[in-house]
């Protein structure tokens, strides 16, 4: 995975100070796009285990992060690679609050074993593309009217609960 940009305390990217990660990856290359430098999965630089360490100690060494917001591109763009990210991140950084932006809908990333998996690890999801006409200043943290803001363990629960009772 390749890191296109870090905010290391930002207020726009989710609730409080947040540690903001854009990765380089987008195929969905949305009309209007606010970050169209991040559809080239070649920009950016390479994560290897140092900027990895680099970037979980400036998260635990910052105790007024209210968490991390993971952002691109797309997060998703490589699943497996944004897994073991993920996976690790959790690893090293434990409890802390993780909101993810994606085009994808929760919807398809459930359909899809290694991104729901992903999904184990992210408290919050900012999901479907930035549609330019439904573009609206008034908007927090999201883009477009149509892009959601979900609270994964509560989205899946709610799932659960109906695909059981039919």
């Amino acid at each position: 995975m390749r890191i296109l940009k870090i905010f290391r305390e930002t207020i726009s990217d989710g609730p409080g100070f947040r540690y903001s990660i854009y990765f380089s990856g987008c195929s969905h290359a949305c009309p209007g796009c606010h970050n169209e430098e991040s559809w080239n999965p070649d920009n950016g630089e390479v994560m290897d285990s140092k900027y990895f360490k680099k970037i979980t100690d400036e998260i635990n060494g910052n105790k007024m992060l209210s968490g991390i917001t993971i952002s691109g591109g797309d997060p998703f763009y490589d699943s497996e690679e944004f897994l073991d990210f993920l996976v690790r991140l959790r690893k090293e950084t434990g409890d802390i609050d993780i909101w993810c932006y994606t085009g994808y809908t929760i919807e398809q990333l459930l359909l899809d074993k290694v991104k729901k998996e992903c999904l184990k690890y992210i408290n919050t999801l900012v999901d479907g593309r930035f549609i330019q006409e439904l573009h609206s200043e008034e908007l927090s943290f999201r883009g477009s009217k149509n892009q959601r803001i979900i609270n994964v363990k509560e989205y899946i629960k709610k799932c659960e609960k109906i695909f059981y009772e039919l």
